[in-house]
Formats: C-alpha cells, structure tokens, sequence
C-alpha cells in the first residue's frame, strides 16, 4: 500500500480522509470560508501540503453533492508529485446562487493514480485509423 504524507498548514486544517474504506476518492476540506459567486470561479485553500509518491499524480475531482445539488464544478486538478505548495482547489459555480464554503467542508476529492511516463518523439505523418481526425460529433448523437 502507498502512503500519502501530508502536512497541516494551519491548526484549522482538517486532514484528506476517506469517508468509507473502498472509497477511490480522498475527501479535501476548505480550511477557510469562502463564496463562490454565481457564474465565477474561485480558488479554495484546504491547509494542506503533500508527498505524492514519484510516479503518482493526485487528480481533483468533484463531490457528487456539490456538483450535481449546487452546480460546483472542480477546476485543472493535476497535483504532481514534485509538488510540495498547497492544494488548492479551483471551484467554478454554474448555477444561479452564490455557495458559501465554510471552513472545515468536503470541497472536493483526490484520486491518487499511477502516471505513464513516455518519451515524445516529432513525427511528419501519424499513423491512420478508422476514425482518422473526426473530433466532436463524430460519432453522431
């Protein structure tokens, strides 16, 4: 089993858990309160640093709740294992009523998955396939 080391940056920090044992998602709190405004974005401290293992990256992704009952959607959540600053998580609210996050909420969750690393090489043609370049509706409805 991996062991994630974190830092508490500020006594209000609630450390990242699992709510239930199985659970993929690790649970990061806001250590702050916080609005976000309806229609913006913003930026939400959780008071804590992290040791991800190399050859791990920690992913950021919504709480179900959040997103599904009040329209908060995560934000460029790629926390690389160099990386030993704070966690931020970027909120967007896509509804019509500010959200105020109080300190010591659920605001997101952290998935810790392995990376390939590849080597990239520049090429003048790639190779062909069925589907080709067809991007966006391609595939049809």
């Amino acid at each position: 089993m991996l062991t994630l080391k974190v830092k508490k940056l500020s006594q209000v920090t609630v450390l990242p858990s699992f709510a239930h044992p199985g659970d993929a998602g690790i649970d990061l709190f806001a250590c702050e309160e916080t609005v976000v405004r309806q229609n913006d974005r913003t930026l939400v401290g959780t008071g804590v640093g992290m040791e991800i293992p190399d050859g791990y990256v920690g992913l950021i992704w919504d709480k179900s709740g959040l997103s599904n009952n009040h329209g908060l959607k995560t934000l460029g959540g790629v926390i690389d294992a160099g990386y030993r600053g704070e966690v931020k998580v970027g909120l967007v609210n896509l509804s019509d009523k500010d959200y105020i996050i109080r300190a010591g909420e659920k605001v997101a969750q952290m998935l810790i998955q392995k990376v390939e690393h590849v080597a990239i090489e520049e090429v003048s043609e790639l190779s062909g396939t069925a589907r080709g370049d067809g991007g966006f509706g391609s595939t049809g409805k």
